[in-house]
């Protein structure tokens, strides 16, 4: 009779007798393993899954390649490896990549701006975007709608759509400055003041067709365009309303209006121009700017009477027009008188009277007979000129 062996270390006495042979277990079946040292994590998840690649490495290489905006690709692959390397993400070959693409690109476009290549790929950037939707790509005529549902701020993308139906808004004048360092936004912001203000009346002659709620915006180079060769200002017509849309096209020049309205409005607006361009001192506080103006205003009148007289007018047009022209040459008298006045008030006394024809039932009469708008403007109460009186405003671009 056999003797059984003393149990084992994990089989405690009078337990069963654990089966002998080649598939039995070993001495340490159920024994707890003992925790090991820290092992390495794998870019591997679990049931064999792979790490998620990072999304930081995916834009620094998007960016490298395309070289646009080199240094953000560059920012970004550092610290996609940095990501990688804490996170144990996959896509590390992606961020080199993009890091080594970015400072490639950042290094191509200091060559670009020391050599003066910027300007041409600003030329080859602005004929690429043409009728892709940007600011860069608006040419006089064009109307769009910005993204933004307004025309402040800063501006890329825009909309472009027909004019008939409601748009945001309107080009009517494209302004070039010259080359050299960047002025500075005050400076560009006051050459598009005075540039767009002057130039709206040729885009828009017969000015009383105007909507009172549009004015005067621009789009004008940013510092950073400015390194890459943006030099242009573009003028433009939005509404001064919150929300506001413009609907149909402003734009009344030699291109949709005949001869007879072409010079008739060419006159008007040859003198109003003048008219806006009255001294911000009142006569009482400085009365020899005030005559120096009333004298340009009797110039001015003296010249467009001119004008109209010599222009042969439909038969219809004839007599309203040469009634305006009699009672422009009353004020045309008073103008001088105003110019010569001694004091203040006779000053006042000569400038109401001068004043009387503008915008006048003879005017109105006139410009019916020419089938141009007989709605007379309303304007607001303004002490400067014309190009002080508008309440638009610039966007960077």
């Amino acid at each position: 009779m056999s003797i059984p062996p003393p149990p084992g270390p994990q089989q405690p006495p009078g337990s069963p007798e654990q089966p002998q042979g080649p598939y039995a277990p070993g001495p340490f079946a159920y024994q707890q393993q003992p925790y090991g040292p820290y092992t390495p994590y794998t870019p591997y998840g679990p049931y064999g899954r792979p790490a998620p690649v990072n999304g930081v490495a995916i834009g620094a290489l998007v960016l490298g390649i395309l070289c646009f905006v080199p240094a953000v690709g560059l920012v970004l692959g550092l610290i996609a490896l940095a990501q990688i390397k804490k996170k144990g993400e996959r896509g590390k070959g992606m961020a080199i990549a993009g890091s080594i693409l970015s400072s490639v690109g950042l290094a191509l476009w200091v060559l670009m701006l020391s050599t003066g290549s910027a300007s041409d790929f600003w030329e080859g950037f602005r004929d690429a975007a043409k009728g892709d939707g940007t600011a860069y790509a608006l040419a006089k005529g064009d109307c769009f709608d910005s993204p933004t549902g307004n025309l402040e701020g800063d501006a890329y993308d825009v909309d472009e759509l027909p004019c008939s139906r409601a748009h945001d808004g309107e080009v009517f004048a494209v302004v070039t400055l010259p080359d050299g360092d960047f002025p500075g936004d005050d400076e560009v912001t006051g050459v598009a003041d005075e540039k767009c203000y002057a130039l709206q009346d040729g885009y828009a002659m017969d000015t009383w067709a105007v909507p009172d709620d549009a004015d005067v915006y621009y789009f004008i180079p940013s510092e950073q365009s400015w390194r890459f060769g943006d030099r242009e200002i573009t003028c433009l017509f939005g509404s001064t309303e919150e929300n506001g849309k413009l609907t149909g096209s402003l734009r009344n020049d030699a291109t949709t209006l005949d001869t007879d309205q072409t010079t008739f409005l060419s006159a008007t607006n040859a003198v109003d121009t003048v008219l806006y361009e009255e001294p911000e001192e009142y006569p009482e506080e400085d009365l020899a700017a005030n005559q120096a103006w009333a004298e340009e205003v009797h110039t001015v009148l003296g010249e467009q009477i001119e004008a109209l007289r010599g222009h042969e007018w439909p038969a219809g047009a004839e007599r309203p027009v040469a009634a305006l022209v009699k009672e422009m040459e009353g004020a045309r008298k008073d103008w001088e008188r105003a110019a010569a006045a001694k004091d203040a008030d006779t000053f006042y006394t000569h400038y109401d009277s001068g004043y009387e024809y503008v915008d006048g039932r003879t005017t109105v009469t006139a410009r019916k007979a020419l089938g141009l708008d007989t709605t007379v403007p309303t304007y607001e109460e303004d002490s400067g000129g014309g190009s002080e009186s508008g309440s638009g405003g610039g966007i960077n671009v």
